[in-house]
Order: structure tokens, then C-alpha cells, then sequence
């Protein structure tokens, strides 16, 4: 087989692994595979906890794990072998394999098929590996627009993010320094120390409030009011910034998909060509499909209507 023949085969692996566009059926079918094989290990995780399940089909669910285990270590295999053709300036291929196999996504891969490697040279409680087993619903994230679109408003607002939960951390040392303080003598085993005291300030700040541990003292009481009053200003901080941040985020995906079909309609005709990119743009940017074609029928009327001197918004005449 030929150097060529093998660049189009690494080529092609890499466009089904990771480039996964609408119209390639086979990246399609390979990520519904991998998105059911781990739905399913999540299931079996889960029924084997029940004891007599395990013992009644331990066969089974052993078959069922290899089989899984198999098809995570062939994908596993071909991202490192395509990584070579990611679009990396000025980086060799093994630079790239190695640049993916320490990004998280690649980490997520390597833990999802590390369990069942490791028992087998390592002896380990099983219910810890039944745990790290578990892990392997992280690889939805990678076929998950929704977490796609989260990572990137965490990526945007992750200044702002740091500075709020800074912020919950002193928060939560002054309560907790306030109420030992004040409530070490009344109640030493739940206050005696300022750790001690920390399990109650995280539980009073972040709303939560088991119950299990409260003030008895009038102070204690007043302090606790006032901690639980700033507590829902603690947890509306980070909520308001992730929700600005969502909503940013699809504002400007979806303006710059808008003017993806601006240009595609400049000449009243969309080629097939123009509609496949302008379908890998939607992809590439999370926007989903009805949405990509609300925004394409919208520029689509615009545009009929300012070709016949209408005003797009009003529907009036704009002539003389």
C-alpha cells in the first residue's frame, strides 16, 4: 500500500472522528455507535450495583464490557493515528498526536478504557474500578452540542467565573472564622474549630442548608441570618454570568451565520455548494438546525422584499 493511499486512509479516519459533518453518513453512524456503547456501559454500571444482577448475568455484563472496551481502544487508536492531519501551523505530525493526547478530550478517552487495562495487571477493589468505570459517560461531552456551547461560555467568562468563586472561598473562611468564634462554646463539635465550621458555611452560603448543624447562640442566629442573605448573592453570581455569557455566545454565532447567508444569497442563488457550507458552519458554530434555517428563510424574505422596494420590517414601500 502506498504513502498515498495510507494519507488518504489517516485523512479520511480523521474526517469521521473528528470533523463529523451532517452529510457524512459514516461519521454519523460511527458516533451513534460510540454514543450507545457508552449509554450502555452507564446501564450496566448501574444494574451491577444490584447484587443479584451481577451474579446472574456477571457473563454478560463481562462480554458486553470487553465488547465496549474493544470498540474505545480502536477509536482511541485511530485519533492518535489522525491527529497527524489536524490543522496545525507550523507542528509535525507526532507534535500533533502528542498535543492530543494531552488535550482532555483525549484524557477523557484514555479513562474511559484504563479500568479495565488496569484490573487486569493491578488488583483493585472492583467497586473502585465500577466507579472510574463510570467516567465513560464524559465521552458524551464530546457529541454534545450543549456541552460544546458550555465549554466556550466557561472559556469566555472564566475571568469573571475565578473572581466569583474567589470571592465564595473568602466568603466562606469569614463565616466560618464568625461562627466558631461566636458558637465554639455552645456547640465544640460542630463549631470547635474553624474546618469544623466550614461544612456549615458552604451548606448556609450555597442555599443548600441540611439542617444537621445550626446556631443556637442570639448572635450565632444573627450572624447566620446575615451569612444566608449574602449566600443567595453567592450562587446568583456565577448563574447570571454563565447565563449572559449562553446567551452572548449563541447571539454572535447566530450573527455570524446570518452573514453566512447574506453572502450566500448576494446573488439570489444558493448552489449546493453554498448550502454545504453554510450547513458545516452551522454545525461548527452549535447552532441548531431549525435555527440555521429560521435564519436562512428570514435573510431569504429580507432579501425578496428589498428586490421589490419593501421595507423588510414594516413591509411598506421604500421607493422614491
Amino acid at each position: 500500500m502506498g504513502m498515498g493511499v495510507v494519507a488518504q486512509i489517516r485523512k479520511r479516519t480523521f474526517e469521521v472522528m473528528e470533523v463529523g459533518r451532517p452529510d457524512d453518513h459514516l461519521s454519523r453512524w460511527v458516533d451513534s455507535l460510540i454514543m450507545t456503547l457508552v449509554v450502555g456501559n452507564v446501564l450496566a454500571v448501574i444494574v451491577e450495583s444490584v447484587e443479584e444482577i451481577r451474579y446472574t448475568f456477571s457473563d454478560l455484563l463481562l462480554g458486553f464490557d470487553q465488547v465496549s472496551v474493544a470498540v474505545f481502544s480502536a477509536e482511541f487508536a485511530c485519533r492518535i493515528w489522525a491527529a497527524s492531519e489536524a490543522h496545525s501551523t507550523g507542528k509535525t505530525p507526532w507534535r500533533r498526536r502528542l498535543r492530543y493526547l494531552i488535550s482532555p478530550l483525549a484524557i477523557i478517552d484514555f479513562l474511559a478504557i484504563a479500568p479495565f487495562y488496569l484490573s487486569a495487571y493491578v488488583s483493585f477493589d472492583l467497586r473502585f474500578l465500577r466507579i472510574l468505570r463510570l467516567l465513560r459517560i464524559v465521552k458524551l461531552t464530546r457529541y454534545s452540542r450543549a456541552m460544546h456551547r458550555m465549554g466556550e461560555v466557561f472559556r469566555m467568562q472564566r475571568s469573571s467565573l475565578t473572581a466569583s468563586f474567589f470571592l465564595l472561598s473568602i466568603s466562606i473562611i469569614v463565616s466560618a472564622s464568625a461562627l466558631h468564634f461566636v458558637e465554639h462554646a455552645a456547640q465544640p463539635e460542630a463549631f470547635g474549630s474553624i474546618p469544623a465550621a466550614m461544612w456549615w458555611a458552604v451548606c448556609t452560603l450555597t442555599t443548600v442548608g441540611y439542617g444537621d448543624v445550626t446556631p443556637i447562640t442570639p448572635l450565632g442566629k444573627v450572624l447566620a441570618s446575615c451569612i444566608t442573605i449574602i449566600g443567595i448573592g453567592m450562587v446568583a453570581l456565577p448563574t447570571s454570568l454563565l447565563a449572559s455569557g449562553f446567551a452572548h455566545v449563541m447571539s454572535r454565532n447566530e450573527k455570524a451565520l446570518e452573514a453566512e447567508a447574506v453572502e450566500a444569497l448576494a446573488d439570489g442563488v444558493v448552489t449546493n455548494q453554498e448550502a454545504l457550507t453554510y450547513s458545516d458552519l452551522a454545525e461548527s458554530l452549535y447552532v441548531e438546525p431549525e435555527v440555521a434555517s429560521e435564519i436562512i428563510e428570514a435573510v431569504q424574505k429580507r432579501s425578496s422584499l428589498e428586490d421589490i422596494g419593501e421595507c423588510p420590517h414594516c413591509g411598506k414601500s421604500i421607493s422614491g
